[in-house]
This record gives structure tokens, C-alpha cells and sequence, in this order.
């Protein structure tokens, strides 16, 4: 019983040292782990295993991350994936970023901040602890537990979202961005500064990851994504979330 309420961890890691350390230390936290030796291996258990969070390495056998990332991308955009990597250097991060990573972290890298982004990417709660908190790297969130426009209703208790596309299970960070155009309705956007605000990269990183979380969530509240009427595009700016 006790272990059908464990979150499951995908660890797709060739380098045998380091996962096997990974997967003592995530079990020790009470997560259940498996581990991939290989990329086809990894996407033979994410399709079977079904896992909640993906750790991955760049550098496998048969099969390379970003591969791997790009493939889970196109059948699936929610499950959290962190990689970790030691190719650590901005171009692999932007290359990750635009593949649909949700958190990049470099090798040799900390146990203890390793473990708080793991416990960060799987947690069902909000992106900020308590329902008082009202920054995120200093951007003003929505501090509500729910919110509607149109024909949209938002829980960010639980993550659900009922809207023109149905019902959606949103992702941590998708929950992060709608908070933000929430509480700043009405006012134009960078793309650099919901990049800052939702995943603490600085304006010099360009990457078109904020336009492919627009065209979710016009897919999502709009009833007609290219024509939309809550999420616009500010030419020059960014976009801008607004409604009567």
C-alpha cells in the first residue's frame, strides 16, 4: 500500500557510480527510482514504467538526451524532466529550454540542492509555499487558490484547469506564468522578463521557450488559438493577458 502512493523517479543515467548514488538518495527521501543505462532503454520505461519526474543525462548510449527530450516532448507535455549533465554551458541549456526541459543542473552538482529541485518539480502543490507568498525572483504572483476568465476556470490547488480544450492538467510551469500574467492583467510582458520570472535565466538568454508555453495556452482558453482574445502577442514587447 505504501508504495503505490510513491511518486516514481526515471533516472536515464549511463554513468553506473552516479546512479546508483541517485537512486539511494531519492529512495532514502521515499521515492520509488528505476534506472536506464541506455536512451532506449529510458523511453522503453517512461512509455511502460509511467514515471512522475524524469532525471536525465545528455551524454547515453544509443540514444542522446536531447533525443530522448524530444521525443517525450511529442507525446507528452507534462511529465517534469531535469537534466543532469555535464555539459553545463548556455547553448545546452538553451538547447534544452526549447526541447521543453523544466530545470537544468550541471555535474558535479550539490546532493542537497539536487534533491530540493527534484522535491520542487514533482510537488502537487503551487510554485510558491503558503498561500501568502506573492513573489517569484521578484515578479509578482496571483496569491489566489483559483481564478476564471471566459469560459476558463483555474484550481491551482490541484493543477486542474476546465476550459475550452477540456480538462487540463497543468504543469508547475505553466502554473508559474499564468500566476504571473494573472496578477500583472493588462500589462504588456517581455518575453526576457517572463523568462527571468519563470525559469531565473537572465534577459541576454534568447530562446523561444515563453512563445511555445503561449501557443499551450491559447490551445487551452482560446476558442480560437490564432485569434486570440486573452493571450496576446505586443509586438516589439511580449504578450499581454487581459479580459473584461
Amino acid at each position: 500500500m505504501e508504495a503505490v502512493e510513491k511518486k516514481r523517479i526515471l533516472v536515464i543515467e549511463d554513468e553506473v557510480h552516479i546512479a546508483d548514488g541517485i537512486q539511494l538518495n531519492l529512495t532514502l527521501q521515499g521515492y520509488g527510482v528505476s534506472i536506464a543505462r541506455d536512451g532506449i532503454d529510458g523511453l522503453e520505461q517512461w512509455r511502460s514504467w509511467k514515471p512522475d519526474l524524469i532525471v536525465l543525462d545528455i551524454m547515453l548510449p544509443m540514444i542522446d538526451g536531447f533525443s530522448i527530450l524530444k521525443t517525450i516532448r511529442q507525446e507528452d507535455e507534462k511529465i517534469p524532466v531535469l537534466i543532469l549533465s555535464a555539459r553545463g554551458d548556455t547553448k545546452d541549456k538553451v538547447k534544452g529550454l526549447r526541447y521543453g526541459v523544466d530545470d537544468y543542473l550541471s555535474k558535479p552538482f550539490d546532493l542537497e540542492e539536487f534533491l530540493l529541485r527534484v522535491a520542487r518539480l514533482i510537488r502537487k502543490k503551487g510554485w510558491y509555499e503558503g498561500p501568502r507568498s506573492e513573489k517569484n525572483g521578484g515578479h509578482t504572483l496571483f496569491k489566489g487558490d483559483a481564478y476564471s476568465f471566459g469560459e476558463n476556470h483555474i484550481d491551482f490547488i490541484t493543477f486542474k484547469a476546465n476550459c475550452v480544450a477540456g480538462e487540463i492538467i497543468l504543469t508547475e510551469q505553466e502554473v508559474t506564468l499564468l500566476k504571473i500574467f494573472i496578477a500583472n492583467k493588462g500589462k504588456p510582458l517581455s518575453r526576457e522578463m517572463l523568462l527571468n520570472a519563470g525559469w531565473g535565466y537572465s534577459s541576454d538568454t534568447t530562446t523561444r521557450t515563453v512563445d511555445n508555453f503561449i501557443v499551450r495556452f491559447r490551445k487551452y482558453f482560446e476558442k480560437k488559438p490564432k485569434k486570440p482574445v486573452y493571450f496576446m502577442s505586443r509586438r516589439s514587447v511580449g504578450y499581454i493577458f487581459d479580459h473584461e
